[in-house]
């Protein structure tokens, strides 16, 4: 026998299909955190932006990063109230290019998160670029006599000697792991590093720039290791790492040659394992150290002139593990 299904009482309405998807919604938003749950707070406001001209016609913008209740998901700069350039959230400073020479510019900064909120505009950062000079194609000299410490667990302080060029310096750029990481004016002679991690060495160069955006050579670099946190347990880096280039003796490629100084770890090291541009290349099985303690390692590559490398290494510890690593200079094929 069928069932009959049961008939609707008389006069009842069947529910309106637009009230049964909006019950649906209200149940899929309540699942979800609810309607209220949308991030409706915008970042708080980039700090201490600073704006300096790099040549006659760039302009390097750097800024304090800002906070979110969220997440800030990247930053907005302006140039006179007009959006230049966006950039992620892990920057706080970028080039802006295409400028004019000898024009007043006012450079603002602004925070995004992944909502869309926008933070207000930061304080403006006034700057005036050079007047160009197209005849200048003579870079600086390098920076000399740079020196570094570190400041606590998380900031470094830098300085250095002047540069000289032809026509004029406009800025120190200050490089770690062969990037960009800071920059200061022509009349500056020093840096201070902050977002730095603790028990960490960090290698810096300088090279100064001029108005015709003409760069010098590196500078010599520095080693920087900033205070472990509290509790932490020492450093098994290999400290002191330092590469130089020459053409090879049988007359093919360049020879690049490491020297460092083994950790200390209470026992013998078995090997290091090198590193160039961030990608493990060879492992290296040391040899006796010389009478100063430096340990060294030549490699032959065959790029062109020019060819930069940054190179680190890190220690096979007695107990089989991988150390810490080494700061991490650069190296320029000849």
């Amino acid at each position: 026998m069928r069932r009959r299904r049961a008939s609707r009482p008389a006069g009842a309405l069947a529910p309106p299909r637009a009230s049964l998807v909006a019950w649906l919604v209200a149940l899929l938003l309540t699942a979800c955190g609810g309607a209220d749950d949308r991030d409706r707070h915008s970042p708080t406001v980039p700090a201490a932006v600073t704006a300096q001209a790099s040549s006659a016609t760039s302009v390097h913008v750097m800024w304090r990063p800002a906070t979110d209740d969220r997440a800030v998901t990247g930053y907005e700069v302006l140039r006179d109230g007009t959006t230049a350039k966006t950039v992620p959230a892990d920057l706080s400073m970028i080039d802006i290019g295409g400028l004019t020479a000898s024009t007043s510019y006012r450079f603002t900064v602004r925070a995004r998160d992944a909502a869309g909120n926008l933070s207000a505009p930061s304080a403006p950062a006034a700057v005036t670029t050079p007047a160009v000079t197209p005849d200048d194609k003579r870079p600086p000299t390098a920076p000399q006599h740079l020196t570094g410490h570190a400041d606590g667990t998380g900031a470094a302080n830098l300085s250095w000697g002047r540069a000289v060029d032809d026509v004029g310096v406009t800025a120190y750029d200050v490089y770690q792991e062969g990037t960009r990481i800071h920059s200061v004016g022509g009349a500056g002679t020093s840096a201070r590093l902050t977002g730095l991690r603790p028990g960490t060495v960090y290698t810096f160069t300088v090279r100064a720039r001029d108005a015709a955006d003409n760069t010098s050579p590196d500078s010599d670099a520095v080693d920087v290791t900033t205070a472990a946190a509290p509790g932490a347990p020492p450093s098994t880096a290999p400290t002191r790492l330092r590469a130089g280039a020459a053409r090879a003796s049988s007359g093919g490629g360049t020879d690049i040659t490491l020297r460092w100084v083994p950790p200390r770890t209470g026992g013998a090291i078995g090997a290091y394992q090198l590193f160039l541009d961030g990608a493990p290349t060879t492992t290296i099985v040391p040899g006796v150290p010389s009478p100063e303690g430096l340990t060294s390692y030549t490699f032959t590559v065959t790029d062109p002139p020019g060819t930069r490398y940054s190179v680190k290494l890190r220690a096979r510890l007695p107990d089989g593990t991988w150390g810490d690593f080494s700061a991490q200079p650069t190296v320029v094929v000849p």
